[in-house]
């Protein structure tokens, strides 16, 4: 029997067969640039291995990825019914797997676009042959080319779990955390701040490539163990793409809480689901809350960027003999080497790599949030090459390159006004190609070490320079923060939402265009009374407004009035 459903497209590769004595003995398939054999080292000897794992379980055997065929026929040959489940029909018309099995009652063909369906067909049949149980047999290399549908069917086919059972949850003034990652990234800040403020909490890291019976095994542990109220991670890392966690959550109502401090427009489409009810989304973006509800997302908040004071603050200066003694400095990347490497990943076809510089200049005196909808208003031309880049993940390339020049772009013309004070830049070795002159206009400093150096560097600067990256139009960055923690002066560029986190003249400096920098850097060089106040000022509201402490008492407050029913009571 053959059950199929072509409705989902293979991913990009070239099979090619393997041909001898007038028989396909392996396939070639060529796959972003590599070579990989459908048969690996061992060919023949691995199908037949797996046939012999798989009848020896004592299920139904169900293969994921026929390979050559030759383990769906060895057990067929054993008189034991069979399953394949396999979604590369241009690999099993070289193969003749599928064929071989054709009108045979005893063995079920599946090319099933949803795992969940496919499942489904695999528990009617196995009832049907008198079985309950099966083993799952993934083929490597398929399993290789279909990584979330092949994990999304073993969960589909995986026992329901025994369920652990739910304490009662905001027990207690301040919440039970549960911090999840596959990276520690800003999260030491944040279990530094639950600390601070008497909020257990708990560190949980999944690492990059964690076996998902082992994930889920290790987070049940965690729940179990720690009784959280809910979990909370930030830029959606340790997240799983599969939605793997989101259904472990679900099942066990426990909410999750992301704070996004990167673009969400640019992280969420990769995930299928990226949200459930009892997910709540933070970003640092006001401008980004409209277009998340738009989505479809229940629960989204503004949450901004804040500093670690304890290791941004006021320190004894170091000397003013110091090699990093400066009138003018900025801190930041040239985008140079991170735009090649963004347009190499999206692999553009001409029509996209002619106008890549174009957009990206468009793009930065437009008001549109991402490139998709900069397209549609300044080139509809190009949006059907842009949608036909081979996944979402070639399409956030090409969108992230296109931000990522137009940020090169916009930082070069801003950095290059304050070359006349002979500044120190602070980055990659980028800032050597955007800018002659190095040890004659402007000194370079690799990248510092953002907690242990960059705290020492702020205050040696009269002014501390900042452009901000396009890829947020109303939202201010780090530096906004940070700067002023260790009570420096910061000029900066001006954004929408600047007046709701600092008062622009009195805490800051801002520019509102690349032409006003020059007047701007002369005026406060040349009064060291306006800078000291101003970067006082800028230290103050900061300490009362903008710590981490400050931000989780914030994100706590919408988790319990979210999800605690006695919220409010």
């Amino acid at each position: 029997m053959v059950r199929s459903d072509p409705s989902e497209a293979s991913p990009a590769y070239a099979a090619t067969p393997v041909v001898a004595d007038g028989v396909v003995a392996d396939v070639l398939l060529r796959v972003g640039g590599k070579t990989w054999t459908l048969g690996g080292r061992h060919g023949p000897a691995a199908e037949r291995g797996r046939a012999e794992a798989a009848m020896a379980g004592g299920g139904l055997p169900v293969f994921l990825g026929a390979g050559l065929g030759l383990a769906a026929s060895l057990c067929r040959e054993a008189g034991v019914p069979v399953v394949v489940v396999d979604r590369d029909p241009a690999i099993a018309a070289l193969t003749g797997a599928a064929d071989r099995l054709a009108g045979d009652s005893g063995a079920l063909w599946l090319d099933e676009a949803d795992p969940v369906r496919a499942a489904d067909c695999i528990r009617e049949f196995a009832a049907a042959c008198g079985l309950s149980s099966w083993t799952l047999s993934p083929h490597p290399v398929q399993r290789r080319l279909h990584p979330a549908y092949f994990a999304g069917l073993a969960a589909a086919l995986a026992p329901a779990p025994q369920p652990i059972s739910r304490p009662p949850r905001w027990q207690n003034a301040l919440p039970r955390v549960l911090c999840l990652t596959n990276k520690l990234f800003l999260l030491g800040e944040v279990m530094a701040a639950c600390t601070r403020l008497g909020a257990p909490c708990h560190y949980l890291e999944t690492g990059p490539e964690l076996d998902r019976d082992d994930f889920i095994a290790m987070l049940r542990r965690a729940v179990a163990d720690f009784r959280p109220d809910f979990v909370l991670t930030v830029n959606h890392l340790g997240v799983d793409r599969q939605g793997v966690l989101l259904a472990l959550l679900e099942s066990l109502r426990l909410p999750l809480a992301s704070w996004f401090v990167d673009s969400p427009e640019l992280v969420l489409p990769l995930y299928a689901p990226a949200a459930t009810r009892d997910t709540v989304l933070f970003t640092w973006d006001a401008d980004s809350i409209a277009p998340l509800a738009a989505a479809g997302f229940p629960h989204v908040h503004y949450l901004p960027l804040a500093a670690d004071e304890t290791r941004f603050c006021s320190r004894p200066a170091l000397p003013a003999s110091h090699p990093w003694r400066t009138r003018v400095s900025f801190v930041g990347n040239s985008m140079t080497r991170k735009t090649r490497l963004r347009l190499a990943a999206a692999a553009p076809p001409p029509l996209l790599a002619g106008a890549f510089g174009e957009l990206a200049v468009s793009f930065g005196v437009s008001d549109a949030r991402t490139v998709r909808e900069h397209l549609a208003t300044a080139r509809p031309d190009l949006l059907p090459a842009y949608t036909a880049l081979g996944g979402i993940e070639r399409q956030l390339a090409y969108a992230t390159a296109v931000i990522w020049e137009s940020t090169r772009r916009y930082r070069a013309d801003c950095v290059g006004r304050i070359l006349p004070w002979q500044p120190i830049l602070v980055g990659d070795p980028g800032w050597r190609e955007t800018f002659a002159g190095e040890g004659r206009d402007w000194r370079y400093q690799s990248e510092l070490a953002y907690y242990d150096e960059l705290p020492d560097f702020y205050p040696l600067s009269d002014i501390n320079f900042n452009a901000t990256s396009l890829q947020m139009k109303g939202a201010v960055n780090q530096r906004v923060f940070d700067v002023p923690a260790c009570r420096a002066f910061l000029l900066t560029d001006a954004r929408r939402q600047m007046e709701r986190l600092f008062e622009p003249g009195r805490e800051v400096v801002v520019y509102s265009h690349p032409e006003e920098v020059g007047e701007l850097v002369a005026r406060y060089l040349a009064d060291p009374a306006a800078r000291e106040r101003i970067a006082a000022a800028g230290q103050r509201r900061l300490l009362a407004e903008h710590t981490y402490p400050r931000r989780m008492t914030e994100l706590f407050a919408v988790m319990r009035a979210t999800f605690d029913p006695g919220a409010g009571s």
